[in-house]
């Protein structure tokens, strides 16, 4: 969720008053890092994941599977555990991991102890490295809780028991929740603060509404019957007004918050690397959304969408009536989007990147943007980090008001880092060997650590190709925004035509792709004979087959940029055969052979011997949902139409001697 530092939080009152000296001293600082660090190259492409899971306590007499609300104790055992490891207590390739806090009080984080290297035996560790932190994290849980990495946790919110031990909504006082109570927060200081301090912003509670999931016997029009006749003063009309017909209604930033996902971030050479990165990635960033799509059910219904995006960008949406657009105003910003979307401006400053790319409303602070250009930084970054500082601080810490801009990062970071766009540009941090960084945060995690370590492979090469072979993935923004909202529909890997680069330099260049490895981290100048067309002509809309497996000799397709790029490297049979079962599970996803977990999820659900096909998921279906999930990463049950047939779980192979 961002850079968790301890102090004590100002209210959003307090805060207020110290908004301009955040963003003034954050550009200070950023300014500081630019001077120190601008020039820097070489940097290795490292690379890490952060997984996250949720830990659901399971009452087998009550048929009741419950988030457990221990992250505290766990935590606590967890870093005393891997405090005591050494590298040699660990399998082969795999390092002490960390764990880490994150927004609910049932979820936990977890990352690898040292990055991944650009190596083929350091890329295959991943699954082995993410199997061994969730074993760690089960063995050290009570021996009815289980870790999860499950996306969202169908029965959040809903008005019977759900996690464990129960706490009431009445005294929601960050929230103002109908649905979530206080406790289900974690009592890091920064989570508590984010949720009051998005409220008070916005000047009312958050508003969430999914389309239901429409079904033989949901109830035309649908009205939720749980939500409760007395509501706090901020949502006087929950009941008529606030919560839509026909939607699943939310109220907090719990319901996004509290979701799980996969992220990765990639090291690169120097910063124009990572900017060029950075922008390639951008456009994959709904494609990959779709593909890993895995929560179709909320608040006890099933939903007529299958991915957390909306709800989170909701969840964390503190823009003011005027920001919105609801009421006029001569002074603030209209802000089209939350804080936490896709991603509004590309940052190369290549000659690829046209402007007509960047064409939707990104507003920026023209003050901050004048002072960068003025110290030398070039307009296409000073406009991104410009736009980025439109947003007020969330979390001020009153220990951390007056700093050293020239040591610290602190004050950049804390809008920087409440910027929770689908990619994140990511400069080096004071005093570190870390270098320029790019994170992709889209993709919704999986449930087997074989899935998660196929995606993560997969964008891992595919980022290695883009800076190899020097891509052009670009398309417009707002093609960039309506895929983000086809991405997020039901099915949308099978049914929903995406749109995607079509360039034949791309081709061309895949067909001369060891002349082109010759000049990997260095930028192509535009060459003489490079004449611009319309831009419309340079994209079209393709299939999700189409996009991964390619469409002719049109387009070779992102497997195919893959695998060219595998072909240049030094790759034996034994781990080319482990790779391509990696990729083998994306093409699948791709053509529809594999359902995704959205799919599998509803698909359970809607064929559950109790289910009354009125959309409703009720604690029984829950229960054994989440046996199956369990009994799937175990390998206890075969699912051939979600995993391939010859799926078999993880092992912790090679173990070290003396390993746990």
């Amino acid at each position: 969720m961002g850079l968790l530092y301890l102090g004590t939080p100002l209210t959003w009152d307090e805060a207020m008053q110290y908004a301009d000296h955040v963003r003034e001293h954050g550009i200070t600082q950023f300014l500081h890092t630019w001077d120190r660090v601008k020039d820097r190259w070489g940097d290795q492409l490292l690379w890490g994941d952060e997984v996250e899971y949720m830990v659901v306590t399971f009452d087998d007499e009550e048929k009741n599977a419950k988030l457990s609300l221990r992250q505290t104790e766990i935590l606590v055992k967890l870093n005393q555990v891997v405090g005591d490891l050494t590298d040699d207590d660990t399998p082969a390739h795999v390092t002490v991991p960390a764990f880490h806090p994150e927004y609910g009080k049932y979820m936990l984080e977890s990352t690898p102890g040292s990055p991944y290297t650009s190596s083929i035996s350091s890329l295959l560790s991943v699954e082995t490295n993410m199997h061994y932190r969730r074993t760690l994290t089960r063995k050290h849980l009570k021996a009815n809780e289980i870790p999860f990495t499950f996306t969202s946790f169908p029965r959040l919110g809903t008005r019977g028991v759900f996690t464990e031990p129960h706490h009431s909504s009445d005294d929601a006082k960050s929230s103002y929740s109908l649905f979530l109570a206080e406790e289900i927060t974690s009592p890091h200081p920064r989570f508590p603060i984010v949720v009051a301090n998005t409220r008070s912003r916005r000047g009312s509670k958050i508003a969430i509404n999914l389309p239901i999931f429409i079904d033989k016997r949901t109830p035309r029009p649908f009205v939720d019957p749980t939500i409760p006749l007395q509501c706090y003063p901020e949502d006087p009309e929950a009941k008529n007004g606030v919560a839509l017909i026909d939607h699943i209604y939310m109220d907090a930033s719990g319901f996004g918050f509290g979701c799980c996902c996969l992220q990765l971030t990639f090291q690169s050479c120097n910063v124009g690397d990572a900017r060029r990165m950075y922008d390639a990635l951008v456009p994959v960033g709904p494609i990959m959304l779709a593909l890993t799509a895995a929560s179709p059910a909320w608040r006890g219904y099933l939903a007529d969408v299958d991915c957390r995006w909306n709800v989170i960008a909701g969840s964390a949406d503190d823009r003011t009536p005027e920001e919105r657009g609801l009421n006029p105003s001569k002074d603030d910003y209209i802000i089209p989007k939350s804080r936490y979307d896709s991603v509004d401006l590309y940052i190369s400053n290549d000659w690829i990147n046209k402007p007509e790319y960047n064409d939707v409303p990104a507003p920026y602070d023209k003050g901050i943007f004048q002072r960068l250009c003025n110290h030398g930084i070039d307009e296409m970054l000073a406009k991104h980090i410009a736009h980025l500082f439109i947003r007020d601080p969330l979390v001020i810490l009153s220990e951390a008001i007056n700093q050293d801009d020239t040591t610290s990062n602190h004050h950049f970071e804390s809008i920087q880092s409440t910027n929770w766009q689908t990619v994140r540009f990511k400069p080096p941090p004071p005093n570190s060997p870390i270098g320029w960084r790019v994170e992709f945060r889209p993709m919704e995690v999986q449930m087997t650590d074989f899935e998660n370590a196929a995606f993560a492979v997969f964008i891992v090469l595919l980022s290695r190709a883009i800076l190899a072979f020097n891509l052009n993935f670009y398309i417009p923004i707002s093609k960039v925004d309506q895929n983000m909202a086809r991405a997020q529909r039901r099915d949308a890997a099978r049914s929903v035509h995406l749109r995607a680069v079509d360039h034949v330099r791309l081709r061309k260049l895949l067909q001369r792709r060891r002349n082109y490895f010759a000049i990997v981290f260095s930028t192509v100048p535009r060459p003489l004979y490079v004449k611009d067309g319309p831009i419309e002509d340079e994209y079209e809309e393709m299939t999700m087959e189409e996009i991964f497996v390619g469409k002719g000799s049109k387009f070779p397709g992102l497997l195919g940029v893959v695998k060219a790029y595998l072909d240049i490297l030094d790759v034996d049979e034994e781990d080319r055969l482990q790779i391509s079962k990696y990729l083998d599970l994306v093409r699948r996803r791709a053509i529809g052979s594999l359902q995704t977990p959205a799919t599998w999820i509803r698909n359970f659900v809607r064929s559950h011997p109790s289910y009354n096909h009125d959309s409703v998921v009720s604690q029984e279906i829950n229960y054994d949902l989440m046996v199956a999930v369990d009994e799937i990463e175990r390998g206890v049950r075969r699912v051939p139409e979600l995993l391939p047939e010859d799926y078999t779980p993880t092992k912790g192979y090679h173990s070290k001697p003396n390993g746990p």
